[in-house]
């Protein structure tokens, strides 16, 4: 069976977040994952079948079994994000599905305009160092195909950081800056 399912909002037209509002100076907020989300199975797949892994393994840097870790449900951020748009001045927001950091957080960004990333701000949790290391991935390809621990990323004005940082860890969600937006040709990449 293949099942998919779909939503459809109405918001006023001065309300619309998205990359019209994005400005040299905001700040990329990183709003954490819950695992590996939906994306990347199969290269998950592949990689647990060449290097004989079992979804009963117990990897000491998991704490609990492969398919345990693997069935983590997706976190859903709609009512964060919501509520952090509601009480700070958010100006777009970009899904991390596949594609990785950098292809989804470049369509929230104007053509004139670019998102800086300081990958030393977290650490990726462990299976996707588990997946890199079995699978020999090397880490382009681990950008482009995984989350790598950042589910959602909002981009706030820089008066905002802070209230949007307290905002999100009283709803529990760990989120910490992950960049800054910097005058460029509309892409996101590293440092």
């Amino acid at each position: 069976y293949d099942l998919a399912g779909a939503a459809t909002g109405v918001v006023e037209a001065d309300e619309l977040l998205g990359r019209d509002r994005v400005r040299a100076g905001d700040v990329v907020l990183a709003l954490a994952s819950s695992g590996v989300h939906s994306n990347g199975y199969s290269l998950v797949r592949h990689i647990i079948a060449q290097a004989g892994l079992s979804l009963d393994d117990q990897p000491a840097e998991l704490g609990r079994t492969l398919g345990e870790e693997l069935l983590e449900p997706t976190r859903i951020y709609a009512l964060d994000c919501l509520e952090l748009a509601r009480a700070t001045e958010v100006h777009a927001y970009a899904h991390i599905t596949g594609g990785g950091l950098e292809g989804n957080l470049s369509r929230s960004l104007p053509p004139t305009l670019d998102a800086l990333l300081d990958r030393s701000s977290w650490t990726p949790p462990a299976v996707f160092g588990l997946l890199a290391g079995h699978g020999k991935v090397a880490q382009a390809d681990m950008d482009r195909t995984f989350n790598l621990g950042v589910g959602m990323a909002a981009i706030v004005a820089p008066e905002a950081v802070d209230p949007a940082l307290a905002l999100l860890k009283a709803r529990g969600l760990p989120a910490w800056v992950l960049g800054e937006v910097v005058p460029g040709t509309g892409v996101a990449r590293y440092r």
